[in-house]
């Protein structure tokens, strides 16, 4: 069983975007696992407007910030938390001055679909460790993974995390948790609204409260090397279209001010 609770790989899946001046235009966004389905649906609104082709890699917020650190091209970051712009802000492998505040999640605890556990109220006192019975809790490793530093910030808070601590599995990314509760390899799981909210094998059991973790903001930014295609790109990101389809997949658009 543990085996199997082994970290899944959420692949680099290339998406096309907008029309450019020449049909070699192309942008490169490194994004955060939890925006998969809704980014690839703002990048294809994107190319419908401009032909600038769009190749997205998904995973962890901290892999891809590790990998940009390495050499690896991108022209656009969008993270899943705070700490990994501001890591990149102080190495200088993202240019500030293009950096915003985008969106916000909820973080939520998630059962398989049949899971005979119903609703939950998460509170102080709340006992995960008893809910989750002979079973395994995953979340994303807690030491980088955004998810999963939300996840134990939340459990400390609440009072739930030392008797929690050794039934966790620990995953490379959200959607790799995911991935492991729709399956029923997993009794609960910690990821975000917007994750539970597309995958249809699973439920949600309860949402954590806002003041038990930091606020979970994912910010974006251009890398110092990014051209006039990402820079288009990024007003695309601020715009009423993309807000809308952000929107529909749960995601807080927190820019008060938007692009037409």
């Amino acid at each position: 069983m543990l085996k199997r609770l082994a970290l899944i790989l959420v692949g680099i899946m290339p998406t096309i975007a907008m029309a450019a001046p020449t049909s070699d235009a192309s942008v490169t966004v490194f994004a955060a696992a939890s925006m998969k389905n809704a980014l690839d649906e703002v990048n294809g609104a994107f190319s419908g407007q401009s032909g600038i082709k769009v190749r997205t890699s998904y995973a962890a917020s901290s892999a891809l910030m590790k990998q940009i650190e390495n050499g690896a091209p991108a022209d656009v970051f969008l993270s899943a938390d705070i700490d990994w712009m501001d890591y990149g802000a102080q190495r200088k492998l993202i240019n500030n001055e293009t950096r915003v505040d985008l969106l916000g999640n909820r973080l939520v605890l998630i059962a398989p679909k049949e899971s005979r556990i119903g609703e939950v109220v998460i509170a102080p006192g709340f006992d995960l460790a008893q809910l989750a019975g002979n079973g395994r809790i995953v979340t994303g490793d807690m030491r980088a993974v955004p998810v999963g530093k939300y996840a134990k910030a939340a459990l400390e808070k609440l009072g739930a995390w030392e008797r929690a601590r050794p039934k966790f599995a620990m995953t490379e990314n959200v959607r790799a948790a995911l991935t492991l509760v729709a399956r029923g390899e997993a009794v609960l799981g910690i990821v975000y609204a917007t994750d539970a909210k597309v995958e249809p094998n699973v439920k949600i059991l309860g949402a954590f409260p806002a003041d038990s973790h930091p606020p979970i903001v994912y910010p974006v930014a251009l890398t110092p090397t990014a051209g006039p295609e990402a820079a288009a790109y990024l007003a695309f990101l601020r715009s009423r279209a993309a807000k809308a389809i952000f929107e529909a997949y749960g995601f807080t658009f927190l820019l008060e001010q938007h692009r037409d």
